[in-house]
């Protein structure tokens, strides 16, 4: 008979004009380790919300059991004395702090009614042991990178005597040794019973990790899938998730056509002064009319200071070497420089950099390009209203209208909006740094389609990706960087994930 930790019954939560959840029910067992899957916008972090108290007990319908016993939590930390703890994409830590202050932030060692702080510093090593973290528990959160501050969220959560850990999209803004380092964590977790549920897109992951994958889709139980059964599978997942089979994730061009060099840097460095290093080193890159071409390499190896640099310097760097569009040289002091120029920039990071999270729809599309919808000065709104529906439209953003705030939207129609932002600057070199990371693989294929569609219609593309396998499933050509160097060029004939991985390890 199977000992259930937790069970979600009939789960059904209602937003104004929304129902987020229909009829949801879950089940996971002890000491596994359960993924849940699904579209961005699917429900997955709704759920997770009303498990953790996010949604108090009384504003959704349906019953949460936990540890055998009916709850009705009605904030968080009700969750988390029960032994539930909730690890998010945008980690909830004080950068100011050490690490074992943050550790044991709200759940402080005591000697009486002063905190120990000795203790605490002995407590937090013996916790950072558990995580396998090297690392002086006095040092700054602001000081460790992204894969170590994960790693101390985890060790917040094991301080607390957890039971059942919740890990939403845990690996999305790491490298692929951090990954691995993690997941190989949630396997030790798993061995000393800690029962771990992880959201996440990236399909291998799940098929290397899981036990069981719930997919919810449409804020709705799909299926559940048993890896001992050998039903947690590519092609089983994307069919349930999507509710159809995606026969090639990257869609084929038709008819390659490639046209005159439309970007050409030679011998360019960038030197930022606050790292006091260069972080691109005599790179000489060039893209042709009507080409992807990809930029591979692993995390700081300066893919993103390289479009950084072209894309009008933001970051203030000191360059050398020559930049030419189509033909002639260019100097950009500003990113209005290079957006006049034809030359767009889709961030990998939509959602501090690329996004006014807090506005509309059509303000963000809008954003980069006012001139486009202004008459002597005065923006016309029904213009603005035009061209974010035809936008919405094309990109098939899924929204209700254009007056929808890009906060409330989920990652995968966020990324569509922000290249909807760029396109209507009308660019011929548009370059995406990441522009599938954080969304779902129905979400990705639309993206790609988009991208084929754009390279059709003239449109050259520049691709930053840590993801091989869309590296190799969308490129024409690939330059592979490591340290600020370009370490190679291969035609996508001859690229090869072992290939790319032997130069970016260079």
């Amino acid at each position: 008979m199977s000992d259930y930790i937790l069970e979600m019954k009939s789960i059904t939560k209602e937003f104004p004009g929304v129902k987020a959840l229909t009829d949801v029910s879950f089940k996971v067992e002890r000491g596994e380790i359960h993924c849940l899957i699904g579209e961005n916008g699917a429900g997955k972090s709704t759920l997770m919300k009303v498990l953790s108290g996010v949604y108090p007990h009384g504003t959704y319908s349906g019953d949460i059991v936990f540890d055998g016993k009916v709850q009705a939590f009605s904030k968080i930390s009700d969750s988390v004395k029960t032994g539930i703890a909730i690890i998010y994409q945008e980690l909830a830590l004080f950068p100011d702090l050490t690490v074992y202050e943050n550790i044991f932030a709200g759940n402080e060692v005591k000697r009486g009614a002063v905190v120990n702080w000795n203790r605490t510093i002995v407590e937090a090593k013996r916790m950072l042991k558990k995580v396998k973290l090297n690392v002086n528990p006095e040092t700054l959160i602001k000081d460790l990178g992204v894969g170590k501050q994960q790693l101390v969220e985890i060790a917040k959560a094991l301080s607390k005597e957890v039971k059942l850990l919740i890990l939403d999209e845990p690996t999305a803004a790491l490298n692929e040794n951090d990954s691995e380092n993690l997941l190989e964590l949630l396997r030790e977790l798993k061995d000393q019973g800690i029962t771990c549920i992880m959201i996440s897109h990236k399909l291998k992951e799940v098929i290397s990790i899981a036990d069981k994958a719930t997919v919810i889709r449409d804020g709705r139980t799909i299926c559940t899938l048993d890896a001992a059964k050998g039903e947690i599978t590519e092609g089983v997942i994307i069919k349930n998730m999507v509710g159809r089979e995606i026969e090639d994730i990257y869609p084929k061009r038709a008819n390659k056509k490639f046209g005159d060099t439309i970007l050409e840097v030679r011998d360019w460095t960038a030197y930022d002064a606050p790292s006091g290093r260069n972080v691109v080193k005599n790179a000489n890159v060039h893209v042709k009319k009507g080409e992807i071409v990809g930029i591979a390499g692993l995390m700081g190896s300066g893919r993103t200071e390289l479009a950084l640099s072209i894309f009008g310097n933001p970051k203030s760097y000191k360059l050398q070497g020559e930049l030419l569009v189509e033909g002639k040289r260019r100097s950009f002091k500003h990113t209005s420089d290079a957006i006049e120029a034809g030359i767009a920039y889709v961030t990998e990071d939509r959602k501090g950099d690329g996004l006014f999270l807090l506005q509309d729809i059509k303000s963000n599309v809008s954003a980069a390009n006012l001139n486009g919808i202004a008459k002597g000065g005065i923006i016309n709104q029904n213009e603005e209203v035009k061209v974010a529906n035809e936008y919405k439209r094309s990109m098939n953003v899924k929204a209700p209208s254009v007056e929808q705030i890009v906060g409330n939207l989920s990652g995968g129609n966020q990324q569509k909006v922000s290249l909807g932002k760029w396109l209507f600057v009308g660019p011929k070199l548009l370059i995406l740094d990441e522009p599938t990371r954080g969304i779902d693989v129905g979400a990705k294929f639309e993206i790609y389609t988009i991208m084929n569609k754009l390279i059709a219609e003239g449109m050259s593309i520049i691709m930053i990706s840590s993801e091989l396998g869309e590296v190799l499933g969308m490129s024409d050509r690939v330059y592979v960087m490591a340290e600020g160097k370009i370490k190679g060029e291969l035609p996508i004939e001859r690229a090869s994930q072992e290939k790319i991985m032997e130069l970016a390890t260079q």
